[in-house]
């Protein structure tokens, strides 16, 4: 990956919490737990969502920059959802949880040398883990999710 490339997934990160406020903007309150599409989160879920995955994955980078050879765990994000109800929760601290793991992160995303772009460590699940798969995966994440939350307002017909 070029800088030029990561600068962009950088910025793209950046971005993301603005993405998911804005996407949240004017959803009814009455229609976050809503599940309108068979199989899928509610947009309070998805929040929730993101304030977990978005603090894990703050660790993440840290761990992949701060350790030799990390080890990141995975863990089952449909079971974080059902067994810390994330539908039956206030969503205002998760969205807060989520906005300062970024805010937090971007900084130390744009003083990383070339040296720490080529940190590797193992993900439990999926092997083989650097910090340009981490950056790859994290900067599109909550860009997904914005969409998804956009998808529930267009089946909610709201």
């Amino acid at each position: 990956m070029t800088p030029e490339e990561r600068n962009d997934l950088i910025a793209m990160y950046a971005a993301g919490y603005q993405e998911v406020e804005q996407a949240l903007a004017g959803f009814p309150a009455e229609s976050l737990s809503a599940r309108p599409i068979p199989g899928k989160w509610s947009a309070r879920e998805i929040v929730h969502h993101l304030g977990d995955s978005e603090s894990t994955s703050a660790f993440r980078i840290r761990k992949l920059l701060a350790e030799d050879n990390a080890i990141i765990e995975g863990y089952d994000q449909d079971q974080f959802a059902t067994r810390l109800h994330y539908n039956d929760r206030d969503m205002a601290p998760a969205l807060e949880a989520f906005r300062a793991a970024r805010e937090s992160t971007v900084p130390l995303l744009r003083m990383m040398s070339e040296e720490d772009w080529q940190r590797v460590g193992t993900h439990t699940e999926s092997g083989r883990y650097t910090t340009e798969n981490w950056l790859t995966i994290y900067a599109n994440h909550a860009h997904n999710h914005a969409a998804q939350i956009r998808r529930l307002r267009e089946a909610l017909h709201v």
